[in-house]
């Protein structure tokens, strides 16, 4: 339960508080708010308050902040918070810059599309349909040339109660598909959480690592990394094991989900994976019930705090057919293109999709109202 926060309350927060600043009140002309706005990264956004939150053993107590007033805001907090409203406020206003895959550049001033590209038999949308190399293969490329940055080949499903698969079987699977990917030019990121299936698909041609563990699930996966030098996605699960659905149990699920990425990213870093390489994904659908979805999308730019490119993935999720009479997963296209739309509009720079095309047309409309907002 949120209860309003004040200036004084602020000065007077226990030590063991946690403070959130999430830009909120996003605005279409900032050209006519002079220094009342500020620009989200180097994306096409800009918002004029903060979403000030405060946390402590007795709940969360918020207040919205308008840009020009944050300073004295965190004048009054306790050292270790004033500086902690302060970096977040820096990592906002830091360039993301732009991935750089093999001879392929990714920017990310505006959202990308990565595409979904499952080799496996029991995917809970796509199981089945690119389970032969060739068929996923022309699958990938079919995603280039809808409008896709970037393949992400992955060979194990990771939806609730799926089995786990032998690291071989994975790399069987996978190694052919990103090899004729990347040979034929397209952006392709490795979607696993285990080490060896990591090394396998970057000597194959993947550039980019994409783990639902945070490279929690294999000892060796934060290694490989750091010595690949690749950009990597850092995802939200409750659980490292097998089931990364397992225990996901929130005080409050954005916040919670908001630290243990920071402490992931934390620790990357001191493990030697260059920061400006690192993307943050808060894991939609994974050990989250319908209501910590929601959350998490509605809140998503408190994420940009962490200084890092943000990847949001809700294609086809089960929270659509939830929100929908139980909309079987191919008839989830409404909801999914909403739910990512709604990431676009905080300022997400990568979006995880099954349908590729359509997606496409959505963030050119969404260009098209934003070129419109800030030259009409």
């Amino acid at each position: 339960m949120f209860a309003p926060l004040t200036r004084p309350g602020l000065g007077a927060a226990s030590p063991d508080a946690r403070l959130y600043c999430r830009p909120v009140c996003f605005v279409d002309r900032p050209h006519e708010l002079d220094d009342a706005c500020l620009r989200l990264a180097d994306t096409m956004l800009w918002f004029a308050a903060w979403h000030v939150s405060l946390r402590d053993g007795t709940g969360v107590k918020s207040a919205i902040v308008p840009v020009p007033e944050l300073d004295d805001w965190i004048a009054v907090l306790p050292d270790r918070l004033a500086e902690a409203a302060t970096m977040q406020r820096a990592a906002i206003r830091r360039s993301r810059g732009a991935l750089h895959l093999g001879e392929r550049t990714v920017r990310l001033n505006e959202p990308q599309i990565m595409g979904i590209l499952n080799v496996t038999p029991d995917s809970f949308s796509d199981g089945g349909k690119h389970v032969d190399a060739a068929a996923a293969v022309e699958a990938g490329f079919a995603m280039a040339s809808a409008g896709a940055a970037i393949a992400d080949v992955g060979g194990e499903s990771t939806r609730p109660g799926a089995p786990l698969v032998w690291e071989g079987d994975e790399i069987q699977r996978v190694e052919a598909v990103v090899a004729a990917l990347a040979k034929g030019g397209v952006a392709v990121s490795i979607d696993t959480r285990k080490a060896a299936v990591m090394e396998a698909a970057l000597a194959a041609g993947a550039t980019l690592v994409n783990d639902i563990s945070a490279l929690r699930y294999d000892d060796r996966a934060m290694e490989v990394v750091a010595r690949a030098g690749c950009p990597v996605v850092l995802m939200h699960a409750p659980s490292a094991k097998s089931d990364p659905h397992e225990g996901g149990r929130y005080a409050h699920a954005l916040f919670d989900v908001y630290d243990m990425l920071g402490d992931r990213v934390a620790a990357c870093v001191a493990a030697g994976i260059d920061p400006a390489k690192i993307i943050v994904d808060p894991g939609i659908g994974f050990g989250k019930g319908i209501a910590d979805n929601l959350a998490l999308a509605n809140g998503l730019s408190l994420f940009h705090t962490l200084g890092c490119p943000l990847l949001f993935g809700a294609s086809r999720k089960r929270m659509i057919g939830a929100l929908d009479n139980e909309a079987p997963a191919d008839a989830r296209l409404g909801g999914s293109l909403a739910l990512h739309y709604r990431a676009a509009e905080q300022g997400a720079q990568l979006l995880r999709v099954h349908d590729v095309a359509e997606t496409r047309q959505a963030l050119r409309v969404w260009r098209g109202l934003r070129d419109a907002a800030l030259t009409g």
